[in-house]
């Protein structure tokens, strides 16, 4: 790896002062590998995918306090004709993204997973993507998590220029209690090409005994580098042996295959999970099944491992918690387990600063400091769209306790509008109007 570019740029970006939360090359969308091979979704083996590369870079320069971490990656031809994308996890500090000398993105926030788009970074053969591990120009809002092994469950994955960007799923219950209940799907199609194009995407859903309950696909057209949602809105049978709910051993899931389809070849699979039932918040109660959720809650952030978690999960669910609160974003598998545990998880935003936090004049605490306004939303954001689709996520906090401002605010206002049903909490309101709970 050529490291003189990185040597070069270190001056100017370790020395910078101001924060850059949403650069251009940070996106948000729900943490889902396409596959290429339906048995490798259902499986969930990536091992043969031809759409993920793993990143697990190496230390090739010092600064100072900053280490570049660097892995050149060799970028086949095929995915230069699409959409490139970066994963990364476990960094364990702020961090500045580089690809082949380029700046991507600038990142404060170590703890919460991220995804950046990088097609217009990458070329065919060798690209040098490497990662500056730097001091966070806002320390105080980190929570000092536990550091996983570096990178790990880091990568880059590729998508076609007719693809799913995104997608919001749901299984809601007939109002009146029948036997059956309502698909809600959204799948968000992305035409990355310069003219118009035709995207065609679809589903299949099978019942948690393995019964083929729905199977649809729709065309739609794009026009050059632009999204649209196609929503698909059937009723699923004889659902009430399948609620999700807390108290089971294993919960019931109904899986879900998204995919695209271009002259009768499948190109992409996306495999999913949803569980029966909606959680809603009405008349400042939190509501499932027509009945007031009571949440016995359990302070818990995931161990180093999935398999650890799982034990430790278990344990507590056995001392009658059905609920986990933990203090940052986790993990993708954290919620996945909570999933089939029958666990609801309140959501939280990577935001602490206890400090001074009944100061309420403007810059007493960072809460109701404007200049990290931006930086507030970056970790909502961040938080939301990650675990959004998870049917253990009962609400959402906007982080711990770190008093009340503007930033709190606008980080609430944000939240609302793009939530519709789930409770948005914040823990210092101190009877502000900005948290339901």
């Amino acid at each position: 790896m050529n490291i003189k570019p990185f040597i070069l740029l270190f001056a100017g970006l370790v020395s910078a002062h101001s924060v850059s939360a949403q650069e251009a090359g940070k996106i948000y969308r729900s943490e889902v590998l396409p596959y290429n091979l339906r048995q490798d979704a259902d499986t969930r083996n990536s091992s043969n995918s031809e759409h993920a590369i793993i990143y697990s870079p190496k230390a090739v320069a010092m600064e100072g306090s900053s280490v570049a971490m660097g892995q050149s990656i060799d970028i086949p031809y095929v995915w230069t004709d699409g959409n490139v994308y970066l994963h990364l996890e476990n960094v364990g500090t702020a961090y500045t993204l580089l690809v082949n000398g380029k700046k991507v993105a600038e990142v404060e926030d170590s703890i919460t997973p991220s995804e950046f788009a990088l097609t217009p970074y990458i070329r065919e053969g060798a690209n040098e993507v490497v990662v500056i591990m730097r001091k966070s120009r806002t320390p105080q809002l980190n929570f000092q998590a536990p550091v996983r092994e570096a990178f790990d469950n880091s990568y880059l994955y590729y998508q076609n220029k007719r693809s799913i960007r995104d997608y919001e799923i749901a299984l809601i219950p007939d109002t009146l209690g029948r036997n059956f209940a309502m698909l809600d799907l959204k799948i968000v199609a992305q035409n990355a090409y310069n003219y118009d194009e035709t995207v065609t995407v679809g589903y299949d859903i099978y019942s948690p005994a393995g019964k083929l309950q729905e199977f649809n696909i729709t065309d739609i057209t794009l026009r050059g580098r632009s999204t649209d949602t196609v929503r698909f809105t059937p009723f699923i049978y004889n659902t009430a042996a399948f609620k999700w709910q807390p108290g089971v051993k294993d919960a019931p899931f109904y899986k879900v295959m998204l995919f695209t389809r271009r002259k009768g070849a499948y190109k992409e699979y996306m495999p999913l999970k949803v569980g029966f039932g909606k959680t809603e918040f009405k008349d400042g109660r939190l509501m499932r099944w027509g009945k007031e959720l009571q949440l016995k809650k359990k302070v818990y952030n995931s161990a180093k491992d999935a398999k650890t978690t799982l034990t430790e999960l278990r344990a507590i669910k056995r001392q009658g918690y059905n609920t986990i609160t933990p203090d940052y974003p986790q993990p993708v598998w954290f919620y996945e387990q909570c999933d089939r545990l029958g666990l609801y998880v309140i959501d939280k935003a990577n935001i602490h600063c206890p400090d001074r936090r009944d100061d309420r004049t403007v810059g007493g605490t960072p809460s109701n400091d404007p200049s990290l306004a931006g930086e507030y939303l970056e970790r909502v954001k961040s938080m939301y769209y990650r675990s959004r689709n998870f049917t253990c996520v009962v609400a959402f906090s906007l982080g711990g306790q770190s008093g009340n401002g503007y930033n709190m605010y606008k980080a609430y206002q944000w939240l609302k509008s793009v939530e519709k049903h789930r409770p948005v909490i914040c823990e210092d309101a101190a009877g502000e109007w900005n948290t339901d709970l």
